[in-house]
């Protein structure tokens, strides 16, 4: 349940930040919420999962940007499953170490997919060797926050089932409970 609770969060960020309610700066818990939910839930849900993501991204396309949807979104969509993968390389490793470098790698692989999709589609750079690095380049900034946002949530993300594993497993907090 948690796991589905992490990519409603990350969406809704998603959407209030599009829609402007709040400003996020490109940084979200999207990357963390789906290598969560690839740790923790079997591959039958991760249809469900892909949909809420999906919605949050045709709705912001084409309601607030204006947009149709293209080919190229298939990219994007196809690197959350991808993610919900890697998030299932960490089942029974759940390790400070492990969920590291599956932020990292989940960061790294995003900002490769999407900038190489973006230059592919041709709308906003040529199709040249110097068109492919402007577009890397350019979206460097992008890539800071989204390495610290994916760092960052993840380590929130898988520590807090621990945490309250803890917290259950406490003399104390028992005896508060009862």
């Amino acid at each position: 349940m948690l796991a589905y609770i992490f990519v409603v969060l990350a969406v809704a960020i998603r959407v209030l930040g599009g829609l402007g309610v709040m400003s996020t700066m490109g940084f979200s818990p999207l990357g963390a919420s789906l290598l969560f939910f690839g740790s923790r839930m079997p591959r039958k849900h991760y249809a469900a999962a892909l949909a809420i993501t999906i919605a949050g991204d045709i709705f912001l396309t084409t309601r607030r940007y204006g947009f149709a949807i293209s080919w190229d979104q298939g990219i994007i969509w196809a690197w959350y499953v991808g993610a919900f993968f890697l998030g299932s390389l960490l089942k029974d490793r759940i390790k400070p170490f492990y969920v590291g470098g599956a932020a990292l790698a989940a960061s790294v692989s995003f900002f490769a997919v999407s900038n190489f999709g973006v230059w592919l589609a041709g709308l906003l750079y040529p199709h040249t060797w110097s068109g492919l690095v402007t577009c890397y380049v350019a979206a460097i900034p992008f890539f800071g926050r989204g390495l610290l946002s994916d760092m960052l949530f993840s380590a929130v993300f898988f520590s807090l089932p621990v945490l309250m594993n803890e917290l259950n497993r406490t003399p104390a907090y028992s005896k508060i409970r009862s």
